[in-house]
Order: structure tokens, then C-alpha cells, then sequence
């Protein structure tokens, strides 16, 4: 799914040949069908092949990956994620703009 995300569209050969450690065509089509059944993808035929597209917006995928890692990792605390990407020394101008949406937050009552 990242793949697609990332790309827009692509073929099952597309999608192996991004993959870091991929697995066979075959598993990669495979998982391709499932995904589309799954409602998470489409394809539309392109000559001899199918391009598989996204169905989902990418904003809306990286919510939903966001909310697994938090619930997966972070047991669903924001204040667990923030301490771990604090970790990771972010620049005074990063720190600045977390600041600023905390506040920002902090006015809309959240």
C-alpha cells in the first residue's frame, strides 16, 4: 500500500521491484487481489497488465497507519509518541512548530 501511496499507480512488477526483501510475483499478486477485495485498491487494465491505484485518500491512509503505530506501539498515547520522536533531537524549528500546534490544540479545547 505504501508503494501505491507513494507512486499513485502501479503494476504487481512495480510493486516487487520497489520492495526492499520482496517476495514472488506470484505473492505480490496475490496480496494485490486481497487488497482489492479488501476495498483498498482498484486497477484498471493498461495493455496486457493491471496498474493497481489507491482507493483511499493519502491523508486518510496516514491517519490510519498513524492510529495502528499509536495503538500497536504507544498503547494509544500521543504523549508516549512525542516523548519517542523527541528522542530523535528534532531542530529548534521543529520544536517550534510542535509548540505552536500545542497551542493551537490547547485553544480548540482538545
Amino acid at each position: 500500500m505504501d508503494i501505491l501511496i507513494a507512486r499513485g499507480r502501479a503494476s504487481a512488477a512495480e510493486v516487487q521491484g520497489a520492495m526492499a526483501d520482496p517476495p514472488s510475483y506470484s505473492a505480490v499478486r496475490a496480496t494485490l487481489r486481497i487488497m482489492e477485495e479488501k476495498g483498498h485498491i482498484r486497477h484498471e487494465r493498461e495493455g496486457a497488465s493491471y496498474v493497481y491505484l489507491p482507493k483511499v485518500a493519502p491523508e486518510r491512509a496516514k491517519r490510519s497507519a498513524l492510529r495502528h503505530i499509536l495503538d500497536t506501539f504507544f498503547n494509544g498515547s500521543p504523549e508516549q509518541v512525542m516523548a519517542a520522536l523527541l528522542d530523535g533531537k528534532p531542530s529548534p524549528e521543529e520544536l517550534d512548530r510542535i509548540a505552536a500546534m500545542i497551542e493551537r490544540a490547547r485553544g480548540e479545547g482538545r
